[in-house]
């Protein structure tokens, strides 16, 4: 199946506009961060860590010590990454430069043997691949490697990707010529390896993430052995939670989503793509059965995964609170990315469909509108004075942080954006999978001889239209839109009437041989939608939530009096909707309700008195823009 990443230009308003924001501000605000030139943000240090490696290598020592996580070396590359991706729409000679300079400071860190890792070269020299669970080596290593396939796929330059290729190199010969046990602690270089093979044809690199998915949880007490062999630790950890890194069982054996859901959706997406290019129906359908729990009974209506401060984790089935989530965004770009790669396996809507979900809502939250900050935890109710404050909330920020000591988030969401090609397209046997709505054109010269152009009033308009682009007299194919599960009527027209299509596993086939006077037309139900939890999910018992599109809702304090807690949701209420005058091009619900008095005593026999208003929403995306607010996705609903 065809990547469209540099085959579909974005030319939209909406996710046009994202990709801008994030070449002309995000990028470089990042790269100042990872520079330390932000003064009053979180400091990174991460090309300092790379300095002192690179004087380490050098002279055999290094008057600086080594600054921040274990993982810091993965900022650097997902920049990298996040950059690579923006020079194919906005190619930028003097970034390109910085960026080669970053590459270069990167060789030279590089051991004799092909090892890379700053934190092994200058803070640890003596014990690298001796913490498996902690150390996170495989996982920058796994995430310089998707840099290193980006920089080279979009600029033809080889630098990066010679020095990964021989870092790959290295990690196979340890674990698979050398016989060296063990699998990553995080997961994240299974994926990597499978691009890194998909680019350069390099069996080994297949073969190996094939052996790092085959030995997981073979030997389900291996960090708990490491740990005692090892006599030292990064976090304390002793291994004694294999469901923590989902080592608790071999891959094929898992049925639930259990541990670290950043850790889990990776593992999972390189489980997709091995049992895709290897055609393995056990791990395909291991791969369905974790996609249908995440989805049936642990992700959030924003899209959000892992409700566990602790352990940043899945937890229980259905247990899904608003206030303590955590909601990492991270963890909802590794469903996306799971999600991309189950659309591989089976061309089903329902992957789509959470894809979209977890991208406007959860996703895009995590950044700030202007883009400079950013959350980690996306929460779906913060109330100031307890949110942020409150021991057991303490993870829960009220509003977004210019950086973080841990900033896996901010060059994550970079790199997502600046490739979204990649998820609102695919194309294969002569059928263009739509799956994500998107203004832009879609270039098949190689394979159909012509173009698609896209036109989208989405997300906020209810209508995307395609016409065609032939080389030739026409393009013979078939076009396979998505029917969203949230528009229950989709109106498909083609040339103005009811086009002929066939609709399977929640895509609508248009075939035919079309021309440049051809044009296809889709109106989509933009309707308010009521959203109920299921009854098992305690947190939203007796409450509602709103979508409009793709879009889920909040209330949040600047729109309502600034208090929200008393606010109750009239049953069968009306709905309309306003243009937003103080957050862009954004539109706002505005629903009936009613206000409660709050009473004096914390509690009282009589029933609190009810003030009919009007209740406004604002995206959720959009929330927490202007300064401290309350905020609540799920609101009492009046029966």
């Amino acid at each position: 199946m065809k990547d469209c990443m540099k085959r579909f230009t974005i030319e939209d308003k909406f996710f046009g506009g994202y990709e801008k924001l994030v070449k002309e501000v995000v990028i470089p605000y990042q790269e100042k961060v990872l520079k330390d030139e932000i003064t009053d943000a979180e400091k990174s240090h991460a090309i300092e860590n790379f300095k002192s490696a690179a004087k380490m290598r050098k002279d055999g020592k290094c008057e600086e010590e080594f600054y921040g996580m274990v993982f810091q070396d993965s900022d650097v590359a997902k920049w990298l990454e996040a950059a690579a991706y923006s020079l194919v729409k906005y190619p930028d000679k003097e970034l390109e430069s910085r960026m080669d300079e970053v590459i270069e400071l990167i060789g030279s860190t590089q051991q004799e043997d092909g090892y890379l890792n700053t934190y092994f070269t200058v803070k640890e020299p003596g014990k690298r691949w001796t913490n498996l669970e902690e150390a996170h080596e495989l996982y920058c290593a796994g995430h310089m490697m998707e840099a290193a396939v980006a920089y080279a796929d979009n600029t033809g330059k080889t630098k990066l990707l010679d020095i990964m290729c021989k870092m790959a190199d290295h990690i196979y010969k340890h674990f698979v010529e050398e016989k060296a046990k063990g699998y990553p602690g995080h997961p994240e270089v299974e994926l990597a390896l499978m691009r890194m093979y998909e680019y350069t044809g390099n069996e080994k690199y297949k073969e190996l993430a094939k052996h790092f998915i085959d030995v997981r949880g073979v030997d389900s007490q291996y960090f708990a052995k490491e740990s005692q062999a090892r006599g030292w630790t990064v976090w304390g950890s002793k291994g004694e939670n294999p469901e923590y890194t989902q080592s608790h069982a071999p891959v094929r054996e898992q049925t639930k989503a259990v541990g670290h859901a950043v850790r889990a959706v990776y593992l999972y997406t390189g489980m997709a793509e091995v049992a895709k290019v290897e055609q393995d129906e056990t791990l395909k359908n291991a791969c369905k059965t974790l996609w249908d729990n995440i989805t049936d009974s642990k992700m959030y209506v924003t899209g959000a995964i892992g409700s566990a401060y602790e352990g940043e984790a899945f937890t229980k089935d259905y247990h899904l609170p608003n206030d303590s989530v955590y909601g990492e965004t991270c963890a909802s770009i590794g469903l996306i990315f799971f999600a991309r790669k189950m659309l591989e396996l089976e061309m089903n809507s329902k992957y789509a469909d959470v894809m979209e979900r977890a991208l406007y809502n959860c996703v895009l939250a995590g950044m700030q509108l202007d883009g400079q900050r950013f959350f980690y935890v996306n929460p779906l109710e913060v109330i100031p004075g307890i949110s942020g404050e409150a021991v057991n909330l303490m993870h829960v920020k009220p509003t977004r942080p210019k950086w973080f000591a841990c900033a896996c988030c901010p060059p994550n969401v970079a790199r997502l954006i600046s490739s979204l090609g990649r998820y609102a397209w695919t194309a294969e046997n002569k059928v263009a999978y739509n799956h994500l709505f998107m203004g832009g054109t879609l270039d098949l010269t190689e394979e159909l001889h012509g173009k698609i152009v896209t036109e989208a009033s989405f997300p906020y308009g209810d209508t995307v239209t395609y016409r065609f682009e032939p080389e030739r007299e026409a393009m013979d194919m078939t076009i396979a839109i998505r029917m969203p599960a949230w528009s229950k009527e989709t109106c498909i027209m083609q040339n103005g009437q009811k086009a002929e299509y066939e609709v399977k596993d929640g895509y609508a086939y248009v075939t035919g041989k079309f021309t440049v006077e051809d044009k296809i037309t889709v109106n989509f139900d933009m309707s308010v939608k009521h959203i109920y939890a299921k009854s098992n999910v305690s947190a939203d018992s007796g409450k509602v939530a709103f979508s409009k599109g793709p879009f889920i809702y909040c209330a949040e304090g600047a729109d309502n009096d600034a208090d929200i807690l008393g606010l109750r949701v009239k049953k069968n209420t009306k709905t309309e909707t306003i243009e937003s005058d103080d957050l862009g091009d954004i539109e706002k619900i505005v629903i009936e309700g009613e206000r409660l008095s709050s009473g004096k005593e914390l509690y009282s026999y009589e029933a609190p008195a009810g003030e009919e208003c009007k209740i406004t929403l604002i995206p959720y995306y959009a929330w927490g823009n202007r300064g401290l607010n309350e905020m609540r996705v799920w609101l009492p609903e009046i029966l």
